[in-house]
């Protein structure tokens, strides 16, 4: 009687190769390698040139925004079309809105360019405002009505903070060429450009600063919501570039990672 065995034993003792599996080939690991980095570096050139992720940390943007929220900011809008009056932006305020941060090495520049690409924040010198001057306006408070006016016409903000006013201080400026004069919902609690007029810069915010405009509120989900632009406005106001002196409301008012104001 033959010794083969159901394991393929031979008469002469040997054994064919085994089918079991002891483990991954060396090429299925290669490829989920490969897998990951792929799936890494589409996340990394998502969120650096079309989408970002802020958490709020402060309420300088109440009502509309409120701290812990998650917000998605785009990048994409600004590279083919331009800053509106009544949007609400994320900027770096880094020597604007904060003391300048001393020269980074290129490994630091490297690491918070990573941090940033990743969402995770990266400091405190990223904020966000609602534009409301673009260059060459002239912002004013107040109106006899104790409005703020730019150019001549007063706004009307049912986005502020209810009971607040449209600001507690006056100010009377022309936002230079390539700036914007910038200002929080919940004006009573924001150090936005009318705290900074004697900072170097004169608190208007250099348009190459902004990261992108914020466009939803993602987290929570009870929360969850698009952030609209401000209405068309008149473009016989002067700066108006298309959009007007007179804002309406966004959606819904919106901000970044790591906040510096109050």
């Amino acid at each position: 009687m033959s010794a083969q065995s159901v394991e393929g034993e031979t008469d002469s003792g040997q054994d064919r190769p085994s089918t079991q599996l002891t483990g991954r080939a060396p090429g299925s690991y290669r490829r989920l390698l490969v897998t990951l980095l792929a799936a890494a570096v589409v996340v990394v050139l998502v969120r650096v040139f079309l989408v970002q992720t802020f958490v709020i940390p402060s309420g300088s943007m109440e009502p509309g925004l409120q701290v812990g929220d998650r917000v998605v900011v785009s990048r994409l809008d600004y590279r083919f079309g331009a800053i509106r009056r009544g949007d609400v932006v994320v900027f770096d305020g880094d020597g604007v809105f904060t003391p300048a941060s001393p020269p980074r090495s290129m490994l630091g520049a490297a690491g918070r360019a990573v941090a940033q690409a990743l969402g995770a924040p990266v400091g405190e010198s990223d904020f966000v405002k609602r534009v409301v001057g673009l260059g060459g306006d002239h912002v004013v408070c107040c109106d006899e009505q104790g409005r703020v006016t730019v150019n001549g016409r007063s706004l009307d903000e049912p986005y502020v903070y209810p009971g607040d006013g449209p600001s507690d201080l006056d100010f009377d400026e022309v936002v230079p060429s390539g700036h914007l004069w910038v200002m929080g919902d919940h004006r009573s609690s924001s150090a936005d450009s009318r705290e900074h007029l004697g900072d170097p810069g004169g608190g208007m915010v250099p348009v190459d600063r902004v990261v992108g405009r914020v466009v939803a509120v993602w987290w929570p989900w009870s929360r969850a919501t698009g952030v609209g632009r401000a209405a068309a406005q008149d473009p016989r106001a002067p700066g108006a570039s298309g959009s007007a002196a007179q804002t309406a409301p966004a959606d819904r008012a919106v901000s970044p990672g790591r906040e510096a104001t109050p």
